[in-house]
């Protein structure tokens, strides 16, 4: 049997926590009677980026409409009174998980502001790279911030330009910020989305009748019958009016750079990414660690939910059987998060338990999509040896997380990553398992399409594996900022 390592921490709520974080999701459509509601259906598809808190916005013709709410989309924008509230033929929407901003009601977006034209409302996925260094700048020069989000930054910089047209005031604002972003603006005239230059973050582009509709996914469009009509282009704002569409580029035209992990982790398996089908790639992930990283086993067991589609694939490659030996029970909610200390000793049995018949006296082939700090995989490993596995080989089906992400991913400092600070030897002693694999870097360009990674012009954003960033980091640069920059406490 393999060296088993204890892990012993008095706390163990973090385990819950032992996993990449998804960013945001923002959803918009113009010109459609139930703008509200088609919204609210479309932050429903979109949970998954996002499970703190949840706002819609809209607009009828005469006054803005807005509800934000801390928790689900489904705690709060099921009842009529809310949606009735909401009027109007154009509405925006944001699901949030909080990786700048304390997760309190006023970094709840979408955010709106009065500008001298109008009301502005902004929807914001991803993360500024120069937020805390512009925001600095900008109270200095008088501006009052009401919120910890990088996302006001952009509306301050909207306020403060003096260009005439709304979106010359919208392109002169990103023209000055960094990092990754995709973003969905409602005027009193206009629903506007955009892309940051590398097109690190998704948008989409969708058509429902004679309804225009933006979105982070196209899960968001098949839940509200909506046609995709193309993915909006990194570097670009589209502007739609009753008018139709107008597409403004704001850099020159380079090919994108999606961040990888949208394919292995974030978005849903039934989206189309890049022109790919999620779950297809997920798939051709898992043949392809097959291929590199094979293993004398009896069975296949996926870690659920985000290792089914490569464990399938392993298993169709490798020939070895698929079966579920972990069933994940989906309904662990807010209670346990700060639980009892005696209830944090049952770790991750509380959202994990080992199906024995599959897994008693077998060699098993253990898949997951990523590691993290690594103690889910301990306590998952250790369960495994608990029902009875014989040997236990850990597969990933993304390369070893050695840097943290600044776009958006709520990921650990570097010197929290299990594979930053461990040889493969060490990870795989931690852990507990046989043996431990991941998929190379560039078997993961492999399984996208290509031959590998192009080292002079990567094809995705990869600086988790790599420590190549394709933006500056020039909050990180200048001495160490200050992550919370106010002292009003607020209860959500």
């Amino acid at each position: 049997m393999a060296e088993q390592v204890e892990v012993n921490d008095p706390d163990l709520s973090w385990l819950a926590e032992d996993r990449l974080h998804e960013e945001c999701g923002v959803f918009g459509i113009y010109n459609h009677p139930d703008a509200a509601a088609l919204t609210a259906l479309g932050l429903h598809a979109l949970q998954h980026r996002g499970q703190e808190a949840a706002g819609i916005v809209s607009f009828d013709g005469a006054h803005f409409h807005t509800e934000r709410r801390v928790g689900l989309v489904g705690d709060h924008f099921t009842s009529r009174p809310v949606i009735e509230r909401l009027k109007g033929k154009v509405a925006i929407g944001h699901v949030r998980y909080s990786t700048c901003g304390d997760p309190v009601l006023r970094n709840v977006q979408p955010l709106f502001v009065d500008l001298d034209s109008g009301g502005f409302a902004l929807a914001h996925n991803g993360n500024l790279t120069n937020a805390l260094t512009l925001r600095d700048w900008l109270i200095k020069k008088g501006a009052i911030c009401q919120s910890t989000t990088d996302t006001e930054v952009i509306l301050h910089l909207v306020a403060r330009s003096e260009k005439r047209r709304f979106v010359e005031k919208f392109i002169e604002a990103l023209l000055q910020v960094e990092g990754a972003y995709a973003l969905v603006g409602l005027t009193n005239k206009k629903l506007v989305g955009a892309r940051d230059p590398h097109g690190i973050r998704p948008l989409v582009l969708g058509r429902l009748g004679e309804a225009w509709v933006l979105a982070s996914e196209t899960c968001a469009l098949d839940i509200i019958g909506a046609e995709f009509v193309r993915e909006v282009e990194n570097g670009e704002v589209v502007v739609i009016t009753g008018e139709g569409i107008e597409s403004h580029r704001f850099v020159p035209k380079y090919p994108p750079r999606l961040c990888i992990f949208e394919y292995i982790y974030f978005s849903r398996p039934d989206s189309i990414v890049g022109g790919r089908t999620v779950y297809d790639v997920r798939k051709e992930m898992g043949r392809q660690l097959a291929r590199e990283a094979p293993a004398d086993a009896d069975v296949v067991i996926p870690i659920p939910d985000s290792g089914v589609p490569a464990s399938i694939g392993y298993s169709q490659e490798s020939g070895l059987p698929f079966e579920y030996g972990i069933i994940r029970n989906h309904y662990v909610g807010r209670t346990f998060i700060e639980p009892e200390q005696r209830i944090r000793q049952l770790g991750v049995k509380l959202k994990h338990s080992s199906n024995r018949g599959q897994i008693e006296g077998k060699r098993i082939v253990l898949i997951d999509d990523s590691v993290v700090r690594g103690t889910t995989s301990v306590k998952i490993v250790q369960m495994m040896r608990e029902a009875g596995a014989r040997e236990v080989h850990m597969r990933i089906s993304s390369p070893p997380i050695t840097h943290p992400d600044f776009y958006g991913i709520d990921t650990p400092d570097q010197e929290k990553l299990l594979a930053a600070n461990k040889s493969l030897e060490e990870m795989r002693a931690f852990i507990g398992a046989d043996s431990l694999a991941f998929l190379s870097v560039d078997g993961i360009y492999r399984a996208m399409g290509y031959d590998s990674r192009d080292a002079d012009h990567p094809q995705f954003t990869d600086h988790c594996f790599t420590g190549e960033y394709p933006t500056r980091l020039t909050d990180r640069e200048g001495p160490p900022p200050q992550k919370q920059l106010s002292f009003l406490a607020e209860v959500g």
